[in-house]
């Protein structure tokens, strides 16, 4: 398998992403699962003009990246992106193997506690994370390569 990277990042494709993961993990494809972003057609196409030309992007529904991957092994240098640790769950549980997940950033609102500067969580998205903890995932918090990284098990500790 030739996927190199998976993050969750709430913004998906941006600077931080285009400029340093893309060029430190040499990714050649992109493969975003999100539902609401797949059946966004404006959405879909403002992401795939923010690419690198080299770097081929797909996104992909839960439902459709579980149905596609496994009979289409990925062979190019992969970064799996996710919006949601939610949509990292869903395809965990559906028996997808995820051994090391980065969480870049997952923005603060109302509903959201504050753990890290980059990252705020809902009760059920830190019981999702837990579950992922718990099932074997190695997650660590690092917004860009130059940035230590955190161990997310470490920080909901605190």
């Amino acid at each position: 398998m030739a996927v190199e990277f998976c993050r969750i990042d709430d913004r998906l494709i941006h600077g931080q992403v285009v400029t340093t993961w893309l060029n430190v993990k040499q990714i050649e494809q992109v493969i975003i699962v999100d539902d609401k972003v797949a059946k966004d057609k404006i959405q879909s196409n403002v992401l795939k003009m923010s690419v690198p030309r080299n770097v081929k992007l797909h996104i992909f529904s839960t439902e459709k990246f579980l149905k596609i991957v496994p009979h289409n092994p990925v062979t190019r240098r992969t970064m799996l992106l996710f919006a949601s640790p939610f949509t990292v769950e869903k395809i965990v549980d559906s028996g997808y193997q995820i051994p090391k997940l980065n969480i870049g950033g997952i923005r603060g609102n109302d509903e959201r506690k504050q753990y890290t500067k980059a990252v705020f969580l809902t009760d059920e998205e830190k019981k999702a994370l837990e579950k992922l903890l718990d099932l074997g995932v190695d997650i660590e918090i690092q917004m860009v390569p130059t940035d230590g990284a955190v161990k997310l098990s470490e920080v909901l500790q605190k």
